[in-house]
């Protein structure tokens, strides 16, 4: 997945629209950061048990009291590094 993908995917979850996220998402299962980006579209969801899933496959700790807006800041500067 290009930035320019990952960076629509996280404007869509900054927005809200975490179906609009998971469409791009899921094209990604390869990179670290779309995994990451893909925990986030299902802790948004509500669905913890597929979050946390995503979150190993993106080889990070599932946060103690996840925010869905300091893990879309915290994959945001991820992606600018």
């Amino acid at each position: 997945m290009i930035k320019k993908d990952l960076r629509q995917a996280l404007a869509l979850l900054a927005a809200g629209d975490w179906q609009g996220a998971h469409a791009i998402v899921q094209e990604d299962e390869a990179s670290r950061l779309s995994c990451w980006a893909h925990g986030i579209v299902h802790l948004m969801e509500g669905d913890v048990a597929n979050a946390r899933y995503w979150y190993r496959v993106a080889g990070r700790a599932f946060p103690r009291d996840p925010s869905v807006k300091d893990e879309i800041g915290a994959l945001s500067a991820a992606l600018e590094a």
